[in-house]
């Protein structure tokens, strides 16, 4: 069987992850807002425009993180293992967003001042 095409492997990968992108950003976004909400009033109050510009930068940073399933995607398809790795690929989805809701948790407690 020949390799497909390198053009393929990248068409593929964004037609895979870019939709699933949704989920991570409202699980991401779904973090932050509980711990905010839970936040004792003193650090929920210290909003300023500098915090929530720090914000926009961890989640502009998340999502780049989030690109590196691309290079993952494209590797993985131009190799001999390409059908496994279209099997298997949502465990990496499922545990890369949750590795970024524990990430964003411990994140979310420091700046808002959780227990």
């Amino acid at each position: 069987m020949a390799d497909p095409p390198i053009h393929e492997c990248v068409t593929a990968a964004i037609r895979y992850w870019e939709p699933r992108r949704i989920v991570y950003n409202v699980v991401v976004v779904a973090v932050v807002v509980i711990y905010y909400v839970m936040a004792p009033p003193g650090p929920r109050q210290a909003l300023t425009a500098n915090s929530i510009l720090l914000i926009f930068s961890w989640v502009v940073l998340a999502n780049v993180a989030y690109c590196a399933a691309h290079v993952a995607e494209v590797f993985a398809q131009t190799s001999n293992f390409r059908d496994r790795w279209m099997s298997v690929r949502w465990i990496v989805f499922v545990v890369g967003t949750a590795l970024a809701g524990v990430l964003t948790r411990f994140f979310s407690l420091w700046m808002f001042g959780g227990a």
